[in-house]
């Protein structure tokens, strides 16, 4: 599934070819996603001009003239910017033809993805329950040891959890909590302050760095201009269960935490 880094290395590839160009044309090929696409798309965008390409936690948000737009991604999309007249390929599902002469062209093999019409940014139930952006000053130590003052749950499942903070997906919650020296089966509760200042930290650079190279390369993930991302050739503990730990050499352990795969060293993460 595509991640924050993911997602927002899609909005910094696309924004220069869409934002400041009108939509002069709006093609649905397949209506079924994961919410029916809305029947008056093609009329509330059609003739306007992209104002705005933002992100929010793991949801694209475009403003254009008065509609606002809100497109995620889902668990196998990828937003691709062709050239006018290319043909669409399977799984192709939605084109903006855009008066810069190109397309940005939805694919979706899993159909898992979703894209709609908003009224309300601020009043958006899928927004308007969402924690701080990761790498934002709202994401601070005070914030995380505040919020998890009660929690019993691993700390892992509860920097995943985007009430506390919004974008920290498996890949990068195994990281940041591995550059911490922080055991991701930890009850969040028995961090002190200076834990949580360093796990902020390194959720912050993780991410930031994550983002700087592109992404991580899983499954079919591409940027906006069909590159795969690069940040899986540094990663630390995922996906590297029963290999040496590159700090102390001692075989990574795995375990499931929350339903999600986890791997970390027991001799660097106490």
């Amino acid at each position: 599934m595509p991640e924050l880094p993911e997602v927002e290395t899609t909005r910094r590839g696309i924004k220069p070819y869409v934002e400041g160009f009108e939509i002069t044309e709006v093609r649905v090929r397949f209506p079924t996603l994961r919410i029916p696409v809305p029947s008056g798309l093609h009329e509330a965008l059609v003739g306007q001009t992209v104002e705005r390409v933002d992100r929010r936690a793991k949801y694209l948000c475009i403003e254009a003239g008065p509609a606002k737009v809100l497109w995620h991604l889902g668990m196998s999309g990828s937003l691709r910017l062709v050239e006018l007249g290319t043909p669409p390929k399977k799984h192709d599902h939605i084109d903006w033809v855009m008066s810069s002469n190109w397309v940005l062209r939805y694919h979706d093999p899993r159909r898992f993805g979703l894209i709609d019409l908003v009224d309300d940014w601020a009043t958006d139930a899928r927004l308007a329950s969402l924690g701080p952006e990761p790498l934002s000053e709202a994401f601070d130590g005070d914030h995380l040891f505040e919020r998890t003052r009660t929690r019993r749950a691993a700390i892992k499942n509860v920097i995943m959890d985007n009430a506390i903070v919004v974008g920290v997906g498996n890949i990068y919650a195994n990281e940041a909590l591995f550059m911490a020296h922080i055991d991701p089966r930890r009850e969040a509760g028995t961090l002190d302050i200076a834990e949580c200042l360093s796990l902020v930290a390194a959720i912050k650079a993780v991410l930031a760095a994550a983002i700087e190279q592109g992404g991580t390369t899983l499954r079919d993930f591409v940027s906006g201009q069909g590159e795969p991302g690069y940040f899986a050739q540094r990663l630390n503990v995922y996906g590297r269960r029963g290999e040496p730990c590159r700090v102390c050499g001692h075989e990574l352990t795995g375990e499931v935490i929350g339903q999600r795969a986890t791997v970390f060293c027991t001799w660097c993460q106490r």
